[in-house]
């Protein structure tokens, strides 16, 4: 697999995967979400990748699931997502981002070896990506505070569930130097920010 320290930031592109008021529909499931900064936290992103003039693609994902219907009322980003008229947004039915749509010729015309992953769910439609991104031969920057999940439950066995510091901890170590790097928010910022600054002088 391609590294991120292999391949330039210059070359990345962040993809917002099913940041999207779907998962708002079930109250109670919302209420147990990991990582409460996360809007604030993919909002930094957005706004980073923006200022370097890099490529920001949103996902929204639609299925069977309550909510997540094309004419439900939530089928929507969540409020605090405004893409400007270069960002696409691309609807896909499978877990991950590429197999249903477009984005490896999006990409591949944005001359993107790198993409940088956020969005929900943590250790499923964002997890799916970079595995399927890091096979394809993209360098893949796992933005761990940049994504967020909720408790599993074991459907085989009722009552019983996957916490999600465990899912944030079973992730990490699946992805990490296999998949993808584990990036934090702040990482990408610098790096970013670095970028701006050898461009400039």
């Amino acid at each position: 697999m391609l590294h991120s320290k292999d391949v330039p930031i210059s070359q990345s592109a962040l993809l917002v995967i099913d940041a999207q008021e779907s998962f708002k529909l079930d109250a109670k499931k919302w209420e147990r979400r990991n990582n409460r900064d996360f809007e604030k936290n993919v909002t930094r992103l957005i706004e980073a990748y923006r200022e370097a003039k890099l490529p920001v693609i949103y996902f929204i994902h639609t299925d069977e699931d309550p909510g997540f219907g094309i004419d439900h009322p939530l089928f929507r980003l969540m409020e605090f997502i405004k893409p400007r008229t270069d960002e696409p947004l691309i609807q896909k039915n499978t877990r991950n981002a590429f197999t249903s749509t477009g984005l490896s010729a999006m990409l591949l015309e944005k001359d993107v070896r790198r993409v940088a992953i956020t969005g929900i769910q943590m250790e499923q439609c964002c997890e799916t990506t970079a595995r399927v991104a890091a096979d394809l031969g993209y360098a893949v920057d796992f933005v761990i505070d940049g994504t967020m999940t909720f408790p599993i439950p074991n459907y085989d066995n009722p009552g019983e569930e996957l916490g999600v510091d465990a899912i944030r901890e079973r992730t990490e170590y699946a992805l990490r130097r296999r998949f993808a790097r584990i990036a934090t928010v702040a990482q990408l910022e610098a790096e970013l920010k670095e970028r701006s600054k050898r461009a400039a002088a």
